[in-house]
């Protein structure tokens, strides 16, 4: 659990700051995708919001339960978990059809996909 505590807290905080950053517009522009002022594909990043931000609400909430006993935790990591591989997965499509490999877009979203992928059979155990 003390790994999957952390790999939690950096992806839930780090989603929350990368929306922060965002809608602040701190992002310089060497590290902005292409196209990035298309309205179009921003559109496409700001429909990742909700997922990420629900990613971040049930992941910080299983570790709030897990630190007070409570069993749904696990549930609540198991839907944290599945959110955040088809996060990743849902942007690593986008960028292999439009044939963008940018490893620094490539490398968070490679991470939101696979890291969760160590996890989720020992919590589908678990749960069911």
């Amino acid at each position: 659990m003390k790994t999957l505590k952390i790999l939690f807290l950096i992806t839930d905080i780090g989603f929350i700051i990368y929306w922060l950053v965002t809608f602040l517009e701190l992002i310089p522009n060497e590290y902005l995708y292409n196209d990035y002022n298309n309205p179009i594909l921003v559109a496409w990043n700001w429909s990742f919001f909700p997922l990420d931000i629900l990613v971040s609400i049930t992941g910080l909430t299983s570790l709030y339960l897990y630190k007070k006993g409570n069993n749904i935790w696990s549930k609540m990591a198991l839907i944290s978990l599945v959110l955040t591989f088809c996060a990743g997965l849902q942007a690593i499509s986008f960028w292999t059809f439009s044939s963008d490999f940018d490893v620094t877009w490539w490398i968070p979203n490679l991470f939101l996909l696979i890291y969760p992928l160590f996890y989720i059979p020992n919590l589908l155990r678990k749960v069911i």
